[in-house]
C-alpha cells in the first residue's frame, strides 16, 4: 500500500489531493504572493500569526508523528544527512532541540514582523556555518537554497499526509493556503521562494521526483529510524526516574519507528530498502487516528511549546510550575521503584531511581567520563571536536537571542577554546579529543580561553551594560530564578562571580550549576 497524499489522475499528470477533496487542483499563490505581508491572503486569513492555516496545527498532537516523518525526508537528503550527522546535537540533546524548533516556529511564523526578520537572520548565521563534506566527498552547504527548499516541503507534505493519514484529508483551498503559508516562510529565509513550484501540481512533481532520485538511505536517516528512539535520554522531568523511562520507551520506540517506516513514500522505502513490517500499515493509521481524538480534549490543555517547557522544567526553577514538577517526580520515584522490582531491566536502566543530588547537593561531582558525554560532547559521536563547541556557542546565542556582532563575538570565544583544548589534549593529532584524552589531561580545559569566553557569554548577557546581571538578565539565559545568595552583593552577580560559576562548571563539574539545565540536560 502506498501511503501518500493523493492518488494519480486519471492522466497521470499532476495527483489529485484525496478522497473527499475538489477534484482538480486550482494553481497555487506564487512566488510574489508567497513573499507578501502578514495581512495578505484570501479574505482575511493571514500568512502568519493567529488565523493562519499554520496556526492552527501547531499544538496539534498529530503533527508530532509528521514532524518526525518530515525529519527522516529532510535527513534522508544527502547534504542535510550528512550537515545533521556532522553538526547536530538531536542524538544527545533531541528534547533541547525539539524545544529549540518549537520556539524557532513559533517566532517565524508569529504576527510579529520584528521578531520573524530577527529569527530568519539568526536561522541564517546559524546554517552558514555549516557546511563541509559527507563520508563519500560529497560537499554539502546548509544554506543551498535547493536544500533549504527541500527542507520546508518536507514539512508541508507531512502535514498534508498528517491529515490524510487521520481520515479527514485536507479540502483543496486549505491546502493552497497552507502552501502559500509555507513558501511565504522560505521566503522569510531566502528572499524568495523561487526553489519551490508556484502551485501545488508542480509541487507534487517536484516532491515525487526527488523522492525518487535524490533521497538516499543516509546515517542520518538510520539514527532516527533505528537509533533514536530506542535510545531516547529521559527529558528532565523524567530524570529521576529511570526505570519507569526505559519501560515506556522500550515500548514507544519500536512503535514510533515502525508507524514512521510506514508512513515513508513508497518510492523512497524501496529506494532505501526499508523493511516492510507486517501490520505497520494498520499501526500507522491507527496512530494517526489515535492522535487525531486528542483535538477534542478542552483548548490549550496540548500547547505544544507549554509541554516542551514543562518536560525541560528544572526542579530549582521559579516557574510557579517546578513545586508541582518536584511533586509529580517524587510519585513517579515511587511508581518506579515498585516496576524496578517487577522488571528486568538493562543494568543501566536499574540505577537507583531518583536525582543524583538532592537539594543542596551542588558538591557533587561528575566523573570525567560523565561530563565528557553530558557536557562536552554536544554531538553524541564519543568525540569533542569543534561542531561540539559550536553547538555550545549556537545553544546560547539562541536563548540570549543575541545579535550578529555578540554571536560572532561569542563563536570567536569558543573557536579560541577549541584551538587551546585541540592543542593540549589532541594527543594523537586526529583533529578531535577522545574520552580518553580528555580525562588524561582534565587540568588543562581551563585555559585562558575559556576564561574569556565567560568573559563574551557575561557580557553578551549584561543587556544593560552596568557590569552586573540582575535577576531578568540570570533568567533570560538560565530560565530559572535568581538564587544565588545575594549577601553582600545587592541582588545581583558581577563579572568575576559570573565568571567562577562558568569555569567551576566547565572544569570542577559541579552537578547543581545552573549551566546544567543549559548545556548537559537532554
Amino acid at each position: 500500500m502506498t501511503v501518500r497524499h493523493d492518488d494519480p489522475a486519471p492522466d497521470a499528470a499532476a495527483p489529485q489531493p484525496g478522497p473527499g477533496d475538489d477534484p482538480a487542483p486550482q494553481p497555487g499563490p506564487g512566488p510574489a504572493a508567497a513573499g507578501e505581508g502578514a495581512g495578505d491572503g484570501d479574505g482575511d486569513v493571514p500568512l502568519y500569526g493567529p488565523g493562519s492555516r499554520f496556526h492552527a496545527l501547531f499544538d496539534d498532537p498529530r503533527w508530532a508523528l509528521a514532524v518526525v516523518r518530515a525529519t527522516v525526508l529532510e535527513a534522508a537528503h544527502p547534504q542535510v544527512g550528512a550537515a545533521l550527522a556532522d553538526n547536530s546535537t538531536f542524538v544527545a540533546h533531541p528534547w533541547r532541540r525539539l524545544r529549540n524548533t518549537l520556539t524557532s516556529l513559533r517566532r517565524m511564523f508569529g504576527a510579529d514582523e520584528e521578531v520573524r526578520r530577527r529569527e530568519a537572520a539568526r536561522l541564517n548565521r546559524m546554517h552558514a556555518r555549516l557546511d563541509g563534506t559527507d563520508t563519500h566527498g560529497r560537499p554539502y552547504d546548509a544554506m543551498d537554497p535547493g536544500v533549504r527548499a527541500w527542507v520546508v516541503a518536507t514539512l508541508f507534505e507531512s502535514t498534508v499526509t498528517m491529515f490524510r493519514m487521520s481520515g479527514r484529508p485536507m479540502d483543496q483551498d486549505t491546502m493552497e493556503r497552507l502552501y502559500a503559508e509555507f513558501r511565504a516562510f522560505l521566503t522569510a529565509l531566502d528572499g524568495d521562494a523561487g526553489h519551490l513550484p508556484g502551485d501545488l501540481p508542480g509541487f507534487w512533481r517536484y516532491f515525487d521526483r526527488v523522492v525518487a532520485e535524490e533521497l538516499e538511505n543516509t546515517e542520518a536517516a538510520r539514527v532516527i529510524l533505528y537509533r533514536l528512539f530506542d535510545r531516547l535520554p529521559a527529558p528532565p522531568l523524567l530524570q529521576g526516574v529511570p526505570t519507569l523511562w526505559a519501560a515506556g520507551r522500550a515500548v514507544a520506540g519500536p512503535v514510533i519507528g515502525a508507524v514512521t517506516v510506514a508512513s515513508l513514500p513508497e518510492a523512497y522505502r524501496r529506494r532505501a530498502g526499508l523493511p516492510e513490517m507486517p501490520g505497520a500499515q494498520t499501526l500507522m493509521q491507527g496512530a494517526y487516528v489515535a492522535a487525531g481524538l486528542a483535538r477534542f480534549l478542552p483548548a490549550g490543555l496540548l500547547r505544544a511549546e507549554g509541554l516542551a517547557e514543562l518536560l525541560s522544567l528544572s526542579p530549582e526553577s521559579d516557574d510557579p510550575r517546578a513545586r508541582t514538577v518536584v511533586a509529580l517526580q517524587e510519585r513517579m520515584r515511587r511508581a518506579a521503584a515498585l516496576l524496578r522490582l517487577m522488571s528486568p531491566l538493562a543494568p543501566e536502566d536499574r540505577a537507583a531511581d531518583g536525582p543524583a543530588d538532592g537539594p543542596g547537593g551542588g558538591e557533587a561531582r561528575r566523573t570525567a567520563e560523565e561530563f565528557f558525554h553530558q557536557v562536552l560532547d554536544q554531538t553524541g559521536d564519543g568525540y569533542l571536536d569543534w561542531p561540539d563547541l559550536a553547538a555550545m556557542a549556537r545553544e546560547l546565542s539562541t536563548r540570549l537571542d543575541l545579535d550578529e556582532p555578540e554571536e560572532t563575538g561569542l563563536y570567536t570565544a569558543f573557536a579560541d577554546w577549541w584551538r587551546e583544548l585541540q592543542s593540549a589534549l589532541d594527543a594523537d593529532g586526529d583533529g578531535r579529543v577522545s574520552a580518553g584524552e580528555y580525562a588524561a589531561a582534565v587540568p588543562s580545559l581551563a585555559g585562558p580561553a575559556l576564561i574569556r569566553v565567560a568573559e563574551v557569554l557575561f557580557d553578551a548577557t549584561d543587556k544593560d551594560g552596568n557590569g552586573t546581571i540582575d535577576a531578568d538578565e540570570y533568567r533570560a539565559l538560565f530560565r530559572t530564578g535568581f538564587r544565588r545568595d545575594t549577601t553582600g552583593t545587592d541582588g545581583v552577580c558581577t563579572r568575576s562571580e559570573f565568571v567562577g560559576d562558568f569555569l567551576s562548571f566547565m572544569s570542577a563539574r559541579r552537578r547543581s550549576s545552573p549551566y546544567d539545565p543549559l548545556l548537559a540536560d537532554a
